[in-house]
């Protein structure tokens, strides 16, 4: 009888990979209060890309918003419906003009925002409508969001972080696994025979389809393909 492979016993959703939320200091939402707070430190966060700004609001209470790009201690950042257009601060959709970047916009009214929070990412709009507007946003899709939906004006901070290689493997071990990501990967190919249907030392040239009645250990590749290859030929 055939084992399954490693990759199948992992299953799915296990605890072992799943992102340590317990090392994230905030969720790095909109505070719900329309307030002017002063930005009181930049921090890092382990459970994301970029990192966010601590605020402090005249009744001395703290909240933390992603950082933009060109904001540093000692800023105000305005989250009431009146607020200006800088970096930073938060306004509905509908008071902020066609071409200026926002990020952490929100998918819903009121859901403290949910789209463009990774480092050096933003959207902007491109259209207003009635109680609508239409936003281009960085996977380069356009997206209608309700114009009650509120974003931060400005670029989420850390831009060119991907710019920067991994000069250890340690490095990058550690940082998939604050995300709960699996580091490293082993390429099939590179397996023993006994580990996988594609690994040893006779794996090239060697056929990828497996039929749906073969073991587990053997379900990999194209499992009961009709038909390989280009359709041209």
């Amino acid at each position: 009888m055939g084992k399954k492979l490693i990759s199948q016993r992992r299953g799915k959703g296990s605890n072992t990979y799943k992102a340590k939320s317990h090392t994230s200091k905030a969720k790095g939402e909109r505070p719900r209060r329309e307030e002017i707070g002063t930005v009181i430190d930049i921090e890092n966060d382990p459970g994301r890309t970029a990192p966010i700004a601590k605020i402090e609001f005249e009744d001395g209470e703290e909240e933390y918003i992603l950082a933009p790009e060109g904001v540093s201690v000692g800023d105000k950042i305005d989250l009431s419906r009146e607020a200006p257009l800088e970096p930073g601060n938060c306004l509905p959709m509908k008071e902020i003009p066609e071409g200026v970047p926002i990020y952490n916009i929100e998918i819903t009214p009121g859901d403290g925002g949910r789209i463009a929070r990774s480092s050096g990412t933003y959207g902007f709009i491109v259209a207003q409508e009635r109680d609508k507007v239409q936003v281009y946003l960085p996977s380069k899709k356009i997206k209608e969001f309700n114009n009650e939906c509120k974003a931060h004006i400005g670029k989420v901070a850390g831009a060119g972080r991907t710019d920067k290689r991994f000069k250890k493997a340690g490095e990058k071990y550690h940082k998939k696994k604050g995300r709960g990501k699996l580091y490293p990967k082993v390429s099939a190919v590179a397996m023993n025979a006994v580990d996988h249907p594609f690994g040893g030392s006779a794996s090239p040239g060697k056929p990828k389809t497996t039929s749906r009645d073969s073991s587990p250990g053997r379900k990999v590749g194209s499992i009961k393909a009709s038909r390989t290859g280009n359709k041209d030929n």
